[in-house]
Parts: structure tokens; sequence; C-alpha cells
């Protein structure tokens, strides 16, 4: 990465799959992933527990001695459903207010193999970023063309001109953590001129009214 300056990571958000899935190679990798994070001394903030890929990535990065958030909704912790969290745990009251925190609090995100929930909070992301509500790194670890169909259609979709080559960009991947992580590192957010006159303190009681079309 020479000649390229290098944004500083202290903390990542993991969004992955509470199941292992069916390729071992799911699993090797967020074990992997978690030992890049740990050698890079890199934190780890993620959804909780212990189950799936999320139990692999966090287990990998508590090995390494680096530390360990999960934000865990209450009603998840009822009867063990996903078992103790490896490390720090917060407990907040909805799926929103979990998603919000873990925006706050980290400094990139990286999406595993997932489905539903691993989706939506990967999306979120994205558009919050479109939104210029934060301009923090996004970036896919595409094992075994896991995202290859999902990257297609969001070409696809810039293509059919609902996506702006602008906002594309927001989306990186990878097929190795390392690699992923380098490009985290030397992500340049680009904001939409438009979109950067969004006002979103607290104190706003309304959105700046825009005269632009939204491709969201």
């Amino acid at each position: 990465m020479e000649g390229v300056s290098v944004r500083k990571i202290k903390k990542i958000c993991v969004f992955c799959g509470a199941n292992s899935g069916k390729d071992v190679a799911f699993v090797n990798a967020a074990f992997h992933l978690g030992e890049v994070l740990g050698k890079r001394k890199i934190d780890l903030v993620y959804g909780g527990g212990k189950l799936g890929l999320m139990g692999c990535v966090s287990t990998a990065v508590a090995q390494h001695e680096r530390q360990v958030l999960g934000i865990i909704p209450s009603a998840f912790t009822m009867n063990n459903l996903v078992g103790e969290t490896c490390g720090k745990e917060i407990k907040v009251a909805t799926m929103q207010e979990r998603l919000v925190m873990m925006m706050e609090l980290s400094d990139a995100f990286i999406a595993l193999p997932g489905g539903f929930g691993t989706l939506e909070e990967l999306f979120q992301m994205i558009s919050w970023a479109q939104l210029n509500i934060h301009n923090k790194p996004i970036g896919v670890l595409n094992i075994n063309g896991f995202f290859n169909g999902l990257l297609s259609f969001v070409d696809h979709a810039v293509k059919q001109e609902f996506i702006t080559p602008r906002a594309r960009k927001i989306l990186i991947s990878a097929t190795t953590a390392d690699e992923l992580v380098d490009k985290l590192q030397a992500f340049r957010f680009e904001s939409d001129p438009a979109l950067s006159k969004l006002k979103w303190s607290p104190s706003s009681s309304q959105k700046e009214k825009l005269d632009l079309t939204l491709r969201l």
C-alpha cells in the first residue's frame, strides 16, 4: 500500500450468520478473519452470542487478546438462545438500537456469509453511508464466491440507474481477509454533493428539503 494514505481502524464490526453454513470454508474463513483482526490489533464489535460464524470470529479475536464487544437484543438472551457472548456484552431493547450502536462504536464493517439478518445489516450500513449518516468503509468477504450473485445484482442495479456509480463504490469486496482489511484502510468516502446537505443532528425535526431524485 505504498503511496496510499491509510485510514486508522481500531474496531471492526462483523456481520455474519448465526449458522455455520454448508461449506466448511465459511467456518475456516471466519476463524481466519478473527486471527487477522487480532494480529493487526483490531478489536471486534459483533451481534453477540457464540452461534455459527459469529462464534467463530469472536472466539478467534479473543484468543489473540483483543477486545470483543457483543451488542445483543435482550430478547435473544432469554433461555440461552444464542449462547454466551465471547467478551463484553451490551444488551439493547430493539434490533434498530443494536444497529445504531454498532455503527457508532465501529470504524468499519465486514460482512461474512449469512442470511437475511446479515444482509439487512449490510445494506442498512450501505444506505446510511449513501445518506451521509456515516462515512465508514463497508466490505464483504467473498468466500468461495458466496457474494457473487449479490455483487452482480448491485452492478445490474447500477446499469439500470437505480444505484449511482458513486454509491456503488461504497461496497467493497475481497476474497481474503488481509486484502479486505487493506481495502477498508485505503477507502476514501465520496459524498454525493446533494445528499451531503441532509441534516441528521438529533435536534433536526425533519430532513432538509432537496430538489433531487434519491436513488435508494
